[in-house]
């Protein structure tokens, strides 16, 4: 499959609307509800407790302390203190429960984006780079962590409390409060314009990481270190890394400085307000204006200090939250992803899975654009028969055997097993029933046994090493210091090509599926280990229904029947001495292999 025909995928015109957006992101609380609303009491009476403090303070300047009542004066400071008190407990609280829902919500949105990747077609990991995939889990559900764990608890907790104070400000002296609030609405106005500004930073800021994810995860893994040092582009490659750690860098200035003079302004003038307070109340005394006595006067700039902590915060939540809202955008267009490999509804399950493959009238194209990879194909595989599929590169081969399994779905006609279209059977049946062993084997980094039990998790050790002798690799793998316990390394590069494809063929005896595919299985390997491998995949292949993806056509002469693709359509089908009586596109097959190979 080539890249190139795979159709990009973008998101919906309306993907950015924010309304939208901010709906969406509401729905991810859903289910914490009860939770949430537990905060919400829990930050209605901190609230609460903190707008009675400057109360006690009016009656402690303007009634016990002058009058000398030391009962009240005790009942007040014990209130007061009280009040410390509550507001620390309660804030504590809040932040338990309000830290576990933004935890879990995480944990929702991770889960989905990688169950929502593990549902997709080759064709979009073809097209994607794997670093991308993983800063958007890592990097941008990572960002959100403050946004979802304390974002919404900080929004209802200053919410809460700015209402709140501006009525305790309203009821202390409605004139000293509308000098306070005047400037509000330039506030709300210029947090609103430095938040569109982050967001679009962050936006760009998100992309150069995954773009920095992409080359570290290519670069220093154990075949980009293989490729950089054999072909001298270490220096080259570590250039081009601090050119994009440059770019990240002006970004991440970016992201941080702006709006930082205007909020530092309007931090200044909250700040400069109590002056404004004690000068617009001693110029009402000296004019004649309404009286305010001292304790009202000291109370309200207690409120008013009150006011100031969560009027930033509030002005800050809000510019967070508008810089967020890129990392959800980008969150929720892999959530969107279209999965064009989907289960029925009511889908079809076999017990027992004989084994007899179909191809009736197949046709498969990556897109609309492009022509036909498969045009026609009828073939029938009867149970326990084997067939082969040969011709030159480009052909369709790999597709082709990609469709039993449904890696991909065909475009016309139909693939059966046991007359069953496969897009009728439930994933875990068509998993059961159909293995794949390709050319490009894939081990995990961790140890062969567990490498071989992601086949059949529940395997004993003796299954293990009947798989690992059935493929001829258990001598080898007993003769390690370690043995089954041994980490077999990135992509298994501490064996041998032809090694891990018989760690690769145990695996699938392991699994003992009743339908096999063979993807070029023996290609990459030399002549000598192609026969050890070649007599594992015969043992592999025993009474089982055999689809083999040959360029090697030594590998095929036994097979049961033979077709030659070209173009994408059958050109040629009979047993090996048949078509060589032909002497047509096989029988030059066969010249040219027999050229390119003088051993066999």
């Amino acid at each position: 499959m080539h890249p190139d025909h795979v159709p990009s995928w973008t998101p919906p015109a309306d993907a950015g609307e924010q309304p939208r957006q901010v709906r969406r992101i509401l729905r991810l609380f859903r289910p914490y509800r009860g939770r949430l609303a537990v905060v919400g009491l829990l930050v209605g009476a901190s609230s609460l407790v903190s707008v009675a403090t400057p109360f006690l303070l009016r009656e402690t300047l303007d009634v016990a302390i002058p009058e000398g009542r030391t009962g009240l004066l005790s009942l007040l400071a014990l209130g007061m203190i009280l009040s410390a008190v509550l507001s620390g407990v309660f804030g504590v609280l809040q932040t338990l429960i309000s830290t576990t829902v933004g935890q879990r919500v995480m944990h929702d949105l991770r889960t989905a984006v990688y169950g929502r990747l593990q549902r997709m077609s080759l064709a979009f990991f073809t097209r994607t780079r794997t670093g991308e995939v993983q800063s958007r889990i890592a990097n941008d559900i990572g960002g959100m962590q403050a946004t979802v764990t304390s974002t919404a608890t900080s929004l209802v907790s200053n919410v809460t409390s700015v209402v709140a104070t501006v009525v305790a400000m309203v009821a202390l002296d409605w004139r000293l409060t509308i000098v306070s609030l005047a400037l509000l609405p330039a506030f709300v106005w210029i947090s609103r314009r430095v938040g569109n500004e982050r967001k679009k930073i962050t936006t760009q800021r998100q992309k150069q990481m995954a773009a920095m994810a992409a080359t570290v995860t290519e670069s220093l893994s154990v075949s980009g270190i293989l490729l950089g040092r054999t072909m001298g582009r270490s220096d080259s490659l570590t250039a081009s890394f601090a050119t994009e750690s440059e770019r990240l860098v002006d970004l991440e200035v970016r992201s941080n400085m702006a709006g930082r003079w205007r909020m530092a302004v309007i931090g200044i003038v909250m700040a400069a307000m109590p002056a404004v307070i004690y000068w617009t109340a001693g110029l009402a005394l000296r004019f004649g204006g309404p009286d305010v006595s001292l304790g009202t006067i000291v109370a309200f700039v207690s409120l008013q200090q009150g006011l100031f902590r969560p009027a930033v915060s509030l002005l800050a939540t809000g510019v967070q939250i508008q810089t967020s809202l890129a990392l959800f955008q980008r969150i929720f267009e892999y959530l969107d992803l279209p999965v064009d490999i989907t289960e029925r509804e009511r889908p079809v399950r076999l017990d027992t899975v004989k084994g007899e493959v179909r191809f009736e009238n197949v046709e498969f194209r990556y897109d609309d654009k492009g022509g036909p990879v498969l045009d026609g194909i009828d073939i029938t595989v009867p149970a326990g028969g084997s067939l082969a599929v040969v011709g030159p590169t480009g052909a369709g081969k790999s597709t082709l055997g990609y469709l039993v399994p449904r890696l991909y779905d065909v475009t016309g006609g139909r693939v059966t097993l046991d007359g069953v279209d496969v897009r009728d059977l439930d994933f875990d049946t068509l998993a059961r029933a159909v293995g794949v062993v390709s050319q490009e084997t894939y081990l995990f980094h961790a140890s062969v046994a567990d490498n071989l039990r992601f086949a059949k998790p529940d395997a004993t050790d003796e299954e293990l090493h009947a798989a690992a002798r059935a493929a001829q690799i258990h001598d080898h793998i007993t003769a390690l210091p370690d043995g089954y316990d041994t980490i077999v390394g990135e992509r298994g590069h501490r064996f041998s090509g032809g090694e891990k494809q018989r760690l690769a063929i145990a695996r699938t005896i392991l699994r003992d599926p009743p339908v096999l595919i063979l993807d070029e299985a023996t290609s990459a390997l030399d002549t000598r280990t192609e026969a050890a491998v070649q007599e594992a995949i015969d043992a592999l292949s025993a009474d089982r229904t055999t689809l083999t993806i040959a360029h090697r056509l030594s590998t095929v002469r036994d097979a049961d029947q033979i077709v030659v693709l070209d173009s994408g359509r059958v050109a040629e089908r009979g047993t090996h001495d048949e078509l060589l009586e032909r002497d047509g596109r096989y029988a030059a097959l066969v010249r040219r292999d027999a050229q390119l190979r003088p051993t066999d």
